[in-house]
C-alpha cells in the first residue's frame, strides 16, 4: 500500500429522500454485532477470570451503546488448552463460567434488552478429551469413523516405524497428523494435536452436530458464530490416500467443495427451525480467512443459501501508511460482490487472534475506522473494548503475544482495582497499563470521547438513510483524493 498517511478526514453526506416506501431490512442485515471474549468481559465472583453471571450484569452497556446482538467466544465445557476453542462437551458450560442455569438467565436478560444473542460453534474438531474422541480410539459401535484416521505408511529408514499419511502442516506448525499408540493409527488435526477433526464425510457426524445446534437454539439462542470454516474437509483421493500438498499453497486442506455444501445444509436447518417454532431468523456467521470468491460461494449460489454473514476481514488491511485510495480498493474489493449478488456487507473491526485497532492505525486514527464502518452499509462485527480505544497487552508484556492474547486483556469499566474487572487483583491476564485512564467511565463522563462517538455512529446506523443499501437508493463511496474518502447515504 502506499505510505501515504490516512489522516482522519472521512466526509459523509447524508441524504434523506421521503418517500411513501419505508426501508426494511431484516434484524442481522442492518445489525451491530459486539464480540464478547468471556474470560475477559466481567468477572463476577472475584476469581479474576470472566464469567456468564459477569456477562449478564453489563449487558445494560451493550443496550445502552447502541449493540444489536453480542456473540460469545466459546463458554462450553473444555480442559482449554486452546482457551475453550477445544472443547469436549458442547452442550455442557465449562464451570469456569458457571452453569446451564446461569446461561439461561443471561439468556433471559439478552431478550428483556431486545438484544440478540449468538454462540460460537467449533464444529471442526473436538478437544482429544471429548467422549465421542475417546469412544473412537476405542473403535465402539458408531464412532469407528467419528474422526479421520489413516494408517500411514512403513518407515523405510526405521523398520517399525510408521509414517503420517500426507506431508499435510498444522495451523499451528508441526504435522497435521498425530499417531494414537492405542488405535495404531494416525488421527488428523488441522489446529492442535489436542483438537482431533470430525469427519464430516460421516452422517453420523453430521447428525451430531445437528442435535448440538438445536440443544442451543431451544434455550433460546439467536444464531451462531461459526469457527474455522475453511478447514472442515480435506481432499481424500479415489483409493483412500492423501495427497501432498505445498505447505505455502494449500489446496487439499482448505476451501473445499464439501465446506460450502455443509454450510447450505446448516441454512436449511435453521430456516426449518425457525418455520416449527416462529420467532425472529437465526443468522449464520462464517469465520473464514478466504479469497472473496470462495466467501462468495459461502453466501450461497442462487439457489441454496449459505451463511447470513461471512466474515470480511478485508478492513483489516487499513493500517498507519494507508491512504483513501488503498481503503477505496479494499472496499471495493468486497462491494464488487455484494452489488452483483445484493448480499449484506459486513465490516469488521478486530476479534480476539488479532492486534487491536489502535495498534494497527494508531490512537488518532481509531474513530476513523468507525466512521468507515457505519457509513458503509451493512453489518459491522466491533471486538469487545474497541469502542474505548483498549491497546495489546502484548505492548506492555511482549511475552503474551506468543500466546495469542495481546488482544484479550480484562475488560476496563472504571479506575478501580483490576480496571473494574474484577474484584482481585489478580487477574487472568494482566490488565493493561492505561486503563486509569482509558476506561468506560471516564469516556461516558467525558465531553467528548471515542466511546461517545461510537455510541452516536450506532444512533446513525439506524436511521432509513443508513439502512438503504443498493445504489439506487442514494448510497456511494469514493476517493475524492489521497486524504478522503467519501462516502454518500
Amino acid at each position: 500500500m502506499s505510505k501515504t498517511p490516512l489522516y482522519a478526514v472521512l466526509v459523509i453526506t447524508i441524504s434523506l429522500v421521503y418517500t411513501a416506501v419505508a426501508v426494511t431490512v431484516d434484524w442481522w442485515e442492518n445489525a451491530s454485532l459486539y464480540q464478547i471474549y468471556p474470560r475477559s468481559w466481567k468477572d463476577s465472583d472475584g476469581n479474576g477470570i470472566g464469567d456468564i453471571k459477569g456477562i449478564t450484569e453489563k449487558l445494560d452497556y451493550l443496550k445502552e451503546i447502541g449493540i444489536t446482538a453480542s456473540w460469545l467466544s466459546p463458554i462450553f465445557k473444555s480442559p482449554m488448552v486452546d482457551n475453550g476453542y477445544d472443547i469436549s462437551n458442547f452442550t455442557e458450560i465449562d464451570p469456569i463460567f458457571g452453569t446451564l442455569d446461569d446461561f439461561d438467565a443471561m439468556v433471559k436478560k439478552f431478550k428483556e434488552l431486545d438484544l440478540k444473542i449468538i454462540l460460537d460453534f467449533v464444529p471442526n474438531h473436538s478437544s482429544d478429551e471429548c467422549e465421542w474422541f475417546q469412544k473412537s480410539i476405542h473403535r465402539e459401535n458408531g464412532y469407528e469413523d467419528f474422526y479421520i484416521w489413516a494408517d500411514g505408511f512403513e518407515d523405510p529408514q526405521n523398520a517399525g516405524q510408521k509414517l503420517p499419511p500426507s506431508n499435510w502442516v498444522s495451523v499451528f506448525g508441526g504435522p497435521m497428523w498425530t499417531w494414537n499408540e492405542k488405535r495404531q493409527q494416525f488421527y488428523l488435526h488441522q489446529f492442535l494435536p489436542q483438537q482431533p477433526d470430525f469427519n464430516f464425510r460421516n452422517e453420523i457426524v453430521r447428525e451430531k452436530m445437528l442435535d448440538v445446534l438445536k440443544f442451543w437454539l431451544d434455550r433460546g439462542v439467536d444464531g451462531f458464530r461459526i469457527d474455522a470454516v475453511p478447514y472442515m474437509f480435506e481432499k481424500v483421493n479415489s483409493d483412500g490416500t492423501y495427497p501432498d500438498e505445498d505447505p505455502k499453497n494449500q489446496i487439499y486442506t482448505q476451501n473445499q467443495n464439501e465446506t460450502v455444501e455443509l454450510l447450505y445444509d446448516w441454512r436449511n436447518f435453521l430456516e426449518s427451525y425457525q418455520k416449527q417454532n416462529g420467532g425472529d431468523t437465526r443468522i449464520l456467521l462464517a469465520e473464514a480467512y478466504s479469497p472473496i470468491a470462495m466467501l462468495d460461494r459461502y453466501f450461497g449460489n442462487g439457489t441454496h443459501f449459505g451463511a447470513h454473514i461471512p466474515f470480511n476481514f478485508d478492513l483489516w488491511y487499513v493500517t498507519k501508511a494507508s491512504n483513501a485510495r488503498d481503503v477505496q480498493r479494499l472496499v471495493d474489493g468486497w462491494m464488487n460482490v455484494m452489488w452483483k449478488k445484493h448480499q449484506t456487507a459486513n465490516w469488521l473491526t478486530g476479534n480476539h487472534d488479532m492486534k487491536r485497532v489502535i495498534e494497527r492505525v494508531g490512537q488518532n486514527k481509531t474513530n476513523l475506522v468507525y466512521f468507515l464502518l457505519t457509513g458503509l452499509p451493512g453489518v459491522t462485527v466491533t471486538y469487545y473494548g474497541e469502542e474505548i480505544g483498549m491497546s495489546n497487552v502484548g505492548s506492555q508484556n511482549s511475552s503474551y503475544q506468543a500466546g495469542r492474547a495481546f488482544a484479550r486483556s480484562p475488560f476496563q469499566w472504571n479506575d478501580d482495582i483490576s480496571a473494574g474487572f474484577s474484584s482481585s487483583n489478580k487477574t487472568w491476564l494482566p490488565v493493561a497499563n492505561n486503563y486509569k485512564t482509558v476506561n468506560v467511565k471516564n469516556q461516558l463522563a467525558a465531553e467528548r470521547s471515542s466511546l461517545k462517538v461510537f455510541k452516536a455512529l450506532q444512533k446513525l446506523k439506524q436511521t432509513p438513510a443508513f439502512k438503504a443499501f443498493k445504489k439506487q437508493n442514494g448510497f456511494s463511496y469514493k476517493a475524492v483524493n489521497d486524504n478522503v474518502f467519501q462516502i454518500i447515504r
